[in-house]
C-alpha cells in the first residue's frame, strides 16, 4: 500500500523539524498529521473473488476513518486516495512519545451484500503498518509501500480493540519455542500492540535482530565458559519476545536518565508469570483474593548495568543477564528502588495463579522520562531468546504447562527456581544519540598539534661534515694548481726524460718559491683561502663550536684536527696526481642496535653517562626515528628527567601524530606534571586511533580512576577485558594437532610469566605500527616513587596473600600485567604502582607468578632487597619452573654480592629449555662470576654464548680476559680486538690490551695501549697494578720509563 504521511500545524505552516516545537512554558499549538492512502495492489493474491473493498486508518486504539467503497480492478488494485489525520500534542493525547512507539494501522476490508434485506458484511482481507519514526527525525513529509499482510478470516468486530491502558516498558505474551527450534539471524523485531490481526504486519519494517559475537556483549555470560552453555541454552525450551518498545526523551528527561545512572548504576527488569484467562467461571474466594494480594507467581529480577550510556559515544547496550529471585531489600540495596512494579500494576495485569499463563516482563526505566516538550532522543529496548535454563535435564519452570493447573510452590521457591535454572534475559537497550557526546577523531588530532605541533620538514642541508671534507679538497687541490703554476712560471716545465733534478738543486728551488709566495702575498691569500674550509671541517665534522676549558683540551684537539687535515690533503693531492679516485674511508661498524643494547648494558650497569652518550649517538644518526626518541624519553624517565622526557615524548609524536605508543607516553608524562586536560586529550585519542589496544584502554582507565571518574575508568577497564577476552579465544583457536607437536607456544602463558622487561609479542600484538619495539630494559636503577595510601596497602598485604595457584597452572593474562609489561619497559613506575594494584584486587586465586615478578623488579628500582627477595620467593612457590624467577633472583643476590648463590641461580636458568627474558645480562654476569673464581674455561665458553646472541664490547672484552688467563694469546688478542672495534673508549680493553703487547714484545703497541688505558681513567686498580708489573718486569711499556 502506497502511503504518505506528513505532519502540520492547525491554521499554520508545516514545521520544519520536531526539534523545532515550543519550550514546555510557552502554549503549544497541536500539530496535524495527515495519512493519505492512495491505493492497494495485488489484493487477488489474498482472495481471487474480491470486488469491493475500502481502507480503514486507526491509530493508538482509535479509529481515524474508513475510506469510500472502491472497486477492485482486474489487476487486482484498488484506488483510494483517503486522507485521515489526527492531532499531535506534547501534552496528549497523541504525544511525541506515542508517535514514536505507536504505528498507524491500515486495514482492508472486504464489503458484500447477501441480500436486501441484510446488512452489509465486513471481512478484513489483510493489514499493513506505518512507522511513523522519520517524523520525529526531522522529515515533515514522506512515502512508503507498506506491505500488505493478509488477515485470517474473521468477523469485523475483531477489528475493533479493546480498551487497553499502557504501562511503561511492559511486554507482554512471550512465545514459547520448543527444544530443539533456533531462531534464525538477523530476524525482524516486533511492534508490542495487541491489536494487529495479521502476524506478518507485526514485524517493523527494517529493524532487525542481528546479534553477534558472545565476547561483544555488555552482559554478563559473555566470557568463553560461557560460550558452550549460551549455545546449548539456544536449542532449549525458552521463551521468546523479539520486541521493540520506544521512548522519546526530551532534554529534561536526558538530563534526568543521565542523573539517575548516576546515582545507581544498575536497574532492575522484572520478569513474572501473567494470567491471560480464567480456566474458572465460579468467582474467587476470598483467601485466593488475598492471596492474589500479597504474592505474584515466578517473580524474577534482572539487574542491567545502565554506566556504559554515560560514556562517550556509547549508544547500545546488549547482553545476557541472569535472572535472581525478586527480595525487597536485595532490589533496593543494588538498585535502590523501593517497590515492584508489577505489585503497582497487578489488578490490571491479572498476576494471578489461575488461568492460562504467558510471560510477562517490565522495567522501571520509564521513571526517568518526565513531560516531553522537544526533540533530543529515543529509547529502544529489545527482548531477545530470554528465559534460557542451565539445568536442561531437571527443569524447575514447567514452561510446556499449558493447561494452566494452579501451581502450589511458595513465593521463595518460585524465584529461587530462576537460580536453580540459570535463566537469564537478553535484552538490548539503544539510543538514537550517545547521552554523552564523543569527541570525534578529527577534533582530538586537532587538539593533540595544537599542543604538539607536528615536525616541519628538514630543510635540505647545504652543509654538513662530507661537504665540509669535499670543499677542503676542493681549496687543497685549487691551491695546489696554483703553487705549481707559479713553480713552473720560475723554473719552466720539466719533461719526464729529462731526469731527475737532484737534491741540492730541489732544496734551492723550495726555497726560492718559499721566498716568492711570501714577497707576493699569495702565501697569505692561500692561508686565508684555506681557512674557512678548515673552520667549517671544525664546526661540521668535529661539532666544536664552544671555547675549549683547559689548554691541554686546545693543544690536544689541535694535534688531533693536524692529523686529520694533513691525512685529507694527501688524499686530495693523490687525486689531483693520479686518475685513481682515493679509497672512501672506513664505514663505521657500530650498528643502530648495537648502540641500543650499549645503551641497555649502561643502563644495566648504572652508567647512566655512558648510556646517555649512546642514546645521543642513535639520535644523531637518524633524528627522524621515532623509537629513538622514546627510547631516550625512557631512559630519562629512568633517572626521573620527567620534562626531558616529555619533550622526547612529543618529538616522537610530532614526527608521527597518529604513534600510538607515542600519544600514552606523552599521556603518561602529562599526568606526572600533573597536566590532567592534556593528558585525558592523549589518552582518548590513543583509544580512538587504535581501539582494538588493550593498553591504551587500560591505561586510560588508571587516568581516570586517578581522576576519581569511576564511570569512565569502568568503562575503560571493561573495554580492556573485552578485547582481551577475544584475543584469548583467537589464540585458543589453535588446531589441536599444532598443539600436540608442541606448537602451543606460550601464546598465553608468555604474558604470565614474562616479567617486565621481556617478550615483547604481547606488545607487538597491541602496537601493530612497529610502536612496540623494545625500550630500553634496566633491571635495578634507583628510583622511588610516593603512592597513594591505599595503593602502598595494597602492595604490602600482597605477601600475606595465599595463593592456590601452582607451577603448573598459571593464570590467564589480565589487562592490568598487559598494562605492567608496557609501563615497566618505559619506566613509568607511577602507573605500575596503580596497575599492580588493581591486578592485586582483581585476580581471584591469588597474585600470579608474574605480579610478583613485576613487584620484584620494583622493588628492585628503589634498591628495596628485603622485599624484593619476599616477592622472589612467593614466584618461586608459585612457578618453580619459570626461568625469569630464577634470572631475577640471580640478580638480586648478584647485588646482594652473594655470588655463590647469585651463580646456582643463573646456572639454574641457562639450564632450563626457554630462555629467561634478559640472558644477555644473565651471561655476563655468570661469566664475571667464574672469572672471579678463576673458572676461566667456564668463563669462556659463558662469554661466547653471549656473544653469539648479542654480541657487544663486554661480551667479548669476557672472552678476551677468559682467554689471556687460559695463555691462549692468540685468541684474547682477536677477541679484545672485536671489542676493541665495539668501543674504542673502554679502559679495561686498551689494559689487556696492552698486557698481550707486553707478553708478545711489541713495545711501541704496548706503550699506546697503556697511554689510553690511563687516559680513560682505567678504574680496575688490579688490572693496573697487574700492568705495571709486568713493565717493570720487561723493562718497556710505560712511556715515563
Amino acid at each position: 500500500m502506497e502511503v504518505p504521511a506528513e505532519q502540520s500545524e492547525k491554521e499554520s505552516s508545516a514545521l520544519p523539524a520536531a526539534a523545532a516545537l515550543p519550550s514546555e512554558s510557552q502554549p503549544t499549538p497541536a500539530t496535524l498529521v495527515q495519512i493519505t492512502v492512495l491505493k492497494a495492489q495485488d489484493l487477488k493474491t489474498i482472495k481471487n473473488d474480491v470486488s469491493v473493498t475500502l481502507a480503514r486508518a486507526e491509530y493508538d486504539g482509535v479509529i481515524l476513518g474508513d475510506s469510500s467503497k472502491t472497486d477492485v480492478l482486474p489487476n487486482g488494485t484498488a484506488n483510494y486516495n483517503f486522507t485521515t489525520s489526527f492531532e499531535c500534542s506534547p501534552s496528549g493525547p497523541n504525544s511525541l512519545d506515542d508517535v514514536a512507539q505507536k504505528p498507524v494501522l491500515l486495514t482492508v476490508i472486504e464489503v458484500s451484500q447477501k441480500e436486501k434485506r441484510q446488512k452489509e458484511k465486513a471481512v478484513p482481507l489483510g493489514q499493513a503498518v506505518v512507522d511513523l519514526l522519520p517524523l520525529l527525525q526531522g522529515q515533515c513529509s514522506f512515502k512508503v509501500s507498506a506491505p500488505l499482510y493478509a488477515v485470517p478470516t474473521s468477523p469485523l468486530e475483531s477489528l475493533h480493540p479493546e480498551a487497553k491502558k499502557e504501562f511503561p516498558l511492559l511486554f507482554k505474551n512471550g512465545i514459547l519455542k520448543l527444544a530443539g527450534e533456533k531462531e534464525p539471524l538477523p530476524r525482524p523485531k516486533k511492534w508490542p500492540l495487541a491489536n494487529i490481526m495479521a502476524p506478518g504486519a507485526l514485524s517493523i519494517p527494517n529493524s532487525f535482530i542481528v546479534g553477534g559475537p558472545y565476547e561483544d556483549e555488555d552482559g554478563e555470560l559473555n566470557k568463553r565458559e560461557d560460550r558452550e552453555f549460551r549455545i546449548q541454552a539456544e536449542s532449549m525450551k525458552r521463551i521468546i519476545w523479539d520486541m521493540e518498545r520506544r521512548c522519546y526523551l526530551d532534554p529534561a528527561a536526558v538530563v534526568t536518565l543521565q542523573k539517575r545512572i548516576a546515582e545507581c548504576w544498575y536497574w532492575p527488569v522484572e520478569i513474572c508469570r501473567m494470567s491471560v484467562a480464567s480456566s474458572s467461571k465460579g468467582k474467587t474466594s476470598k483467601a485466593d483474593k488475598g492471596d492474589e494480594d500479597k504474592q505474584i507467581f515466578f517473580h524474577g529480577v534482572a539487574y542491567v548495568n545502565m554506566v556504559p550510556l554515560l560514556c562517550p559515544g556509547v549508544k547500545q547496550i546488549r547482553g545476557a543477564f541472569p535472572v535472581f529471585p525478586y527480595q525487597d531489600s536485595e532490589v533496593f540495596e543494588k538498585t535502590k528502588s523501593q517497590h515492584s512494579v508489577f505489585r503497582d500494576l497487578r489488578r490490571q495485569l491479572s498476576l494471578t495463579k489461575e488461568g492460562l499463563w504467558t510471560p510477562e516482563i517490565s522495567t522501571s526505566l520509564s521513571r526517568a522520562v518526565p513531560n516531553k516538550t522537544q526533540k533530543e532522543d529515543k529509547e529502544k529496548i529489545t527482548k531477545d531468546k530470554d528465559s534460557n535454563r542451565r539445568m536442561s535435564n531437571v527443569p524447575k519452570i514447567q514452561l510446556s504447562d499449558a493447561t494452566g493447573e494452579a501451581e502450589s510452590v511458595t513465593y521463595c521457591l518460585d524465584g529461587q527456581q530462576y537460580v536453580e535454572a540459570g535463566t537469564f534475559l537478553v535484552m538490548e537497550i539503544k539510543l538514537d544519540k550517545a547521552l554523552v557526546p564523543k569527541r570525534l577523531r578529527e577534533e582530538l588530532t586537532r587538539r593533540v598539534k595544537q599542543m604538539i605541533p607536528p615536525r616541519p620538514p628538514l630543510p635540505p642541508r647545504t652543509a654538513g661534515a662530507k661537504k665540509a671534507v669535499e670543499d677542503y679538497h676542493n681549496h687543497v687541490t685549487s691551491i695546489a694548481v696554483a703553487i705549481l703554476s707559479e713553480y713552473h712560471d720560475l723554473f719552466g716545465k720539466r719533461l719526464p726524460d729529462q731526469g731527475a733534478i737532484d737534491h741540492q738543486t730541489l732544496e734551492e728551488q723550495k726555497r726560492q718559491l718559499n721566498f716568492e709566495l711570501n714577497s707576493s702575498g699569495k702565501y697569505f691569500a692561500f692561508k686565508e683561502q684555506l681557512k674557512y674550509a678548515v673552520v667549517k671541517i671544525v664546526r661540521e665534522k668535529y661539532l666544536k663550536t664552544t671555547a675549549f676549558e683547559t689548554q691541554e683540551q686546545f693543544q690536544a684537539f689541535l694535534s688531533e684536527l693536524y692529523v686529520y687535515l694533513v691525512d685529507q690533503m694527501h688524499v686530495a693531492l693523490n687525486q689531483l696526481l693520479s686518475e685513481e679516485a682515493a679509497s672512501p674511508a672506513p664505514v663505521s661498524r657500530t650498528t643502530e642496535e648495537q648502540l641500543r643494547l650499549f645503551a641497555r648494558e649502561a643502563e644495566f650497569n648504572k652508567d647512566y653517562k655512558l648510556a646517555s652518550l649512546y642514546h645521543q649517538q642513535r639520535l644523531a644518526q637518524d633524528q627522524c626515528n621515532i623509537q629513538y626518541w622514546l627510547d631516550y624519553g625512557a631512559f630519562c624517565l629512568l633517572l626521573e628527567e620527567t620534562t626531558k622526557a616529555q619533550e622526547c615524548f612529543q618529538q616522537a609524536l610530532s614526527l608521527d601524530p597518529h604513534h600510538i605508543q607515542s600519544l600514552l607516553l606523552c599521556g603518561i608524562v602529562a599526568v606526572m606534571l600533573q597536566h590532567y586536560e592534556e593528558a585525558e586529550i592523549f589518552f582518548e585519542d590513543a583509544c580512538c586511533l587504535e581501539p582494538s589496544s588493550i593498553v591504551a584502554w587500560t591505561l586510560s582507565g588508571l587516568f581516570y580512576e586517578l581522576q576519581n571518574n569511576n564511570i569512565q575508568a569502568e568503562m575503560a577497564f571493561r573495554e580492556a577485558k573485552k578485547l582481551l577476552q577475544a584475543q584469548l579465544a583467537k589464540e585458543r583457536s589453535i588446531p589441536e594437532a599444532a598443539e600436540g607437536e608442541g606448537g602451543e607456544k606460550h601464546v598465553s602463558a608468555e604474558c604470565a610469566r614474562s616479567p617486565s622487561p621481556g617478550p615483547e609479542e604481547c606488545l607487538r600484538e597491541e602496537f601493530p605500527d612497529g610502536s612496540a619495539e623494545r625500550a630500553p630494559e634496566a633491571v635495578e636503577p634507583a628510583l622511588s616513587r610516593k603512592l597513594p595510601e591505599e595503593e602502598a596497602t595494597a602492595l604490602e598485604t600482597a605477601l600475606k596473600v595465599p595463593s592456590s595457584v601452582s607451577g603448573l597452572s598459571q593464570p590467564p593474562c589480565t589487562v592490568f600485567m598487559k598494562a605492567v609489561e608496557f609501563l615497566m619497559k618505559v619506566n613509568a613506575i607511577q602507573f605500575v604502582h596503580r596497575a599492580l594494584a588493581h591486578e592485586l584486587l582483581s585476580l581471584q586465586g591469588g597474585p600470579s607468578c608474574a605480579y610478583y615478578l613485576a613487584l620484584a623488579q620494583t622493588y628492585l628500582l628503589k634498591e628495596d632487597l628485603a622485599k624484593c627477595e619476599e616477592c622472589l620467593c612467593e614466584a618461586v612457590r608459585i612457578d618453580y619452573m619459570n626461568p625469569n624467577v630464577w634470572a631475577q633472583k640471580g640478580h638480586l643476590c648478584y647485588l646482594k654480592r652473594d655470588f655463590g648463590e647469585a651463580k646456582e641461580c643463573y646456572e639454574r636458568t641457562i639450564s632450563f629449555v626457554e630462555d629467561a627474558a634478559d640472558m644477555h645480562f644473565v651471561y655476563l654476569r655468570l661469566g664475571s662470576i667464574y672469572l672471579e673464581e678463576k673458572e676461566y674455561g667456564r668463563a669462556k665458553q659463558t662469554y661466547l654464548l653471549a656473544c653469539k646472541n648479542s654480541a657487544s664490547c663486554l661480551t667479548w672484552l669476557g672472552v678476551g680476559i677468559a682467554c689471556y688467563r687460559l695463555e691462549e694469546l692468540v685468541e684474547a688478542e682477536d677477541a679484545l680486538s672485536e671489542a676493541n672495534a665495539l668501543n674504542t673508549t673502554n679502559a679495561e680493553v686498551w689494559g689487556y690490551l696492552s698486557l698481550i703487547c707486553l707478553r708478545g714484545g711489541r713495545q711501541l703497541e704496548a706503550e699506546q695501549c697503556y697511554k689510553y688505558a690511563v687516559k680513560l681513567a682505567l678504574r680496575n686498580d688490579a688490572l693496573l697494578r697487574e700492568i705495571r708489573a709486568a713493565q717493570q718486569q720487561l723493562g718497556f711499556g710505560n712511556p715515563a720509563f
